[in-house]
């Protein structure tokens, strides 16, 4: 099937979606990705040499994955089938393989079936492919937002390469949105747009180097903004922050972000930068995160990491969760915020934290050794009679409460677990 069209039907035109409009048609036209599309790099090669492999596109939403598989089907001349793992099945998936095996055999052309959100399938489906991708029947291209080393199946990922694409950085969205601003064909070039520089600007941070989403920030912003009394569409910060309304922030609470984003978060208070820790509570709140989540990694934190350097921090935690759970959100975030900037900015010790997991370690090395009989309870008379008890030493009948004596096994006399510091 062709990929692109010569010519781009105006009656098409008026019902498409600018992002699809502009979706590049050729190498030359894609914006980013300079790792992967520069001279010399592994898809330009691809595409130079029209050679065809099984391929993993993993990155942020709007980073050109599904036009890249088209790029490369393009060039290489081949059948090219495309199909969403939210809708299909394996019963599609049968039918592909029936199509591409047709196209080989009778028109010795081969068949690049592209899988948008690949890490939709289970397993069942994805391994569904296997043999074909294996054999040659089809080349798979998937394309996925979630890490491939979670979501897809080790055998499927052992025969593809997986490539990463890099969120595009302001200046490549400022690229895209001009070329549609002066595109007459397939852009919005012909109805005389005056984009201010502040619009510009907030319109690319907006976008987090989404290319669709900047484009439909700017396809809105035209639609509510009326021509003036010469023409001319002057779409001001205003207008734009209008047609956007709010920001949609990368954040899948399901998903590697938002680990990589709580992760941020604790690392920022273990090093002490109450403002870095801010800025992580801030995009969690923002993103719809369940404030008892993070509250919970805070209580752990001010043990783990503050430990008895301060031993206020727990309490101060949990005060924290009390507070939460008793106020809500939205006012949540004011308890929540002095709570992260207390912890990051308190004195820090792990000492109780590694010392449980030595002498845990002592635990599974040895088992259960056997508790020393000074120390055992003798609550009958068999047991005192055994010895249990005898010897031992009641600390408050000594001065300051503190007698030198062994508790712990015969086989770990002198160990030591716990270190303080400072």
């Amino acid at each position: 099937m062709e990929l692109f069209e010569k010519k781009i039907k105006r009656e098409e035109g008026k019902i498409s979606p600018l992002a699809d409009r502009m979706r590049p048609r050729n190498i030359k036209e894609v914006v980013g990705q300079r790792h992967l599309l520069g001279a010399g790099r592994f898809i330009t090669r691809l595409i130079d040499k029209k050679e065809l492999i099984s391929l993993i596109l993993w990155g942020p939403p709007g980073t050109g994955k599904t036009t890249l598989a088209n790029i490369i089907a393009n060039a290489a001349g081949v059948n090219f089938v495309s199909f969403s793992a939210v809708l299909s099945g394996v019963k599609d998936i049968r039918a592909v393989i029936d199509e591409a095996k047709d196209e080989l055999r009778l028109r010795n052309r081969r068949t690049i079936l592209f899988v948008d959100e690949i890490h939709r399938f289970n397993k069942a489906q994805q391994d569904a492919f296997l043999h074909y991708v294996e054999d040659g029947t089809i080349t798979l291209i998937g394309a996925t937002t979630e890490n491939p080393s979670f979501e897809v199946n080790a055998p499927l990922l052992s025969r593809c390469k997986v490539l990463v694409l890099e969120q595009l950085v302001s200046e490549d969205l400022k690229i895209i949105i001009k070329r549609a601003l002066e595109d007459k064909e397939r852009g919005i070039g012909n109805l005389n747009i005056l984009l201010n520089e502040a619009a510009m600007d907030f319109l690319a941070d907006y976008s987090q180097g989404d290319a669709r989403a900047a484009l439909n920030g700017l396809e809105a912003s035209v639609m509510i903004t009326q021509p003036d009394k010469d023409g001319i569409r002057i779409i001001t910060l205003e207008a734009m922050q209008e047609a956007v309304q709010k920001m949609a922030l990368l954040y899948d609470k399901g998903g590697e972000e938002h680990y990589n984003v709580i992760s941020a978060f604790i690392k920022s208070m273990r090093g002490s930068d109450p403002d870095a820790a801010l800025y992580w509570l801030a995009r969690m709140l923002e993103a719809g995160e369940d404030p008892l989540f993070i509250v919970r990694r805070m209580v752990i934190f001010a043990s783990e990491d503050v430990g008895n350097a301060d031993p206020h921090a727990i309490s101060v935690a949990i005060a924290v969760k009390d507070a939460v759970d008793f106020v809500g959100m939205p006012a949540g975030w004011i308890p929540l915020a002095q709570g992260v900037t207390y912890l990051a900015a308190a004195p820090k010790s792990n000492a109780s934290y590694l010392a449980y997991l030595e002498a845990l370690e002592d635990v599974k090395k040895k088992g259960a050794l056997p508790v020393p009989l000074h120390i055992r309870n003798a609550p009958t008379g068999l047991m005192k009679k055994l010895g249990y008890g005898k010897g031992y030493k009641y600390p408050h009948n000594f001065e300051g409460a503190k007698v030198e004596q062994d508790y712990l096994p015969d086989v770990l006399k002198g160990r030591k677990y716990y270190k303080k510091k400072g």
